[in-house]
């Protein structure tokens, strides 16, 4: 079984930005640098022949590019307690048809629809375990984060194998926008 996700990688400059902010928040796990990514679906555990239709049905996406916009700081909240910390990616039409295409030709090729509204972000840290009021002063210190527009000329397939300390996020393919 292979376990993957689509989504779209960050430059190197980018994931040093974002990597920046990480620290001291005691009880947060901070995302290692290199698996900073802005997850377009995520696909989960499926066989190998159905990663080759998966393939297929990705390589026939035609988009334009387009630049992403990161800014500020967001949180994902459970039952009143916050989950996660994120920056969050400004809402574009090109961003918006990319995503759908990936639903769709997923869908496609049998994959059960996505529940979640899509909700582009880079995940920073999981905080499940941290103080509320440190994170609510972390959120406040770097609302007005915003780093450079990145130009998004693929996405990419990664595959996903869960470590001990943190999963190592494999790209597999690119596929060019236009």
């Amino acid at each position: 079984m292979l376990r993957l996700f689509v989504a779209l990688a960050l430059p190197a400059l980018v994931k040093t930005q974002l990597g920046a902010l990480a620290g001291g928040i005691p009880g947060a796990k901070w995302v290692p640098p290199e698996n900073y990514h802005l997850t377009l679906r995520f696909i989960g555990e499926i066989e190998p022949w159905r990663a080759e239709e998966v393939d297929a049905a990705l390589a026939a996406i035609r988009a334009p590019r387009f630049d992403l916009a990161l800014a500020g700081i967001g949180t994902f909240e459970k039952a009143g307690r916050i989950q996660s910390l994120y920056v969050p990616a400004e809402r574009s039409e090109a961003l918006a048809r990319l995503q759908g295409k990936v639903e769709t030709a997923l869908q496609r090729v049998g994959l059960e629809p996505e529940r979640r509204r899509f909700a582009p972000h880079v995940t920073l840290a999981r905080t499940d375990k941290a103080e509320t009021g440190k994170l609510i002063s972390f959120v406040q210190a770097h609302a007005l984060f915003r780093p450079a527009p990145v130009p998004v000329e693929h996405f990419t397939l990664f595959s996903s194998r869960l470590g001990k300390e943190a999963a190592h996020y494999v790209p597999e393919v690119e596929y060019e926008l236009a």
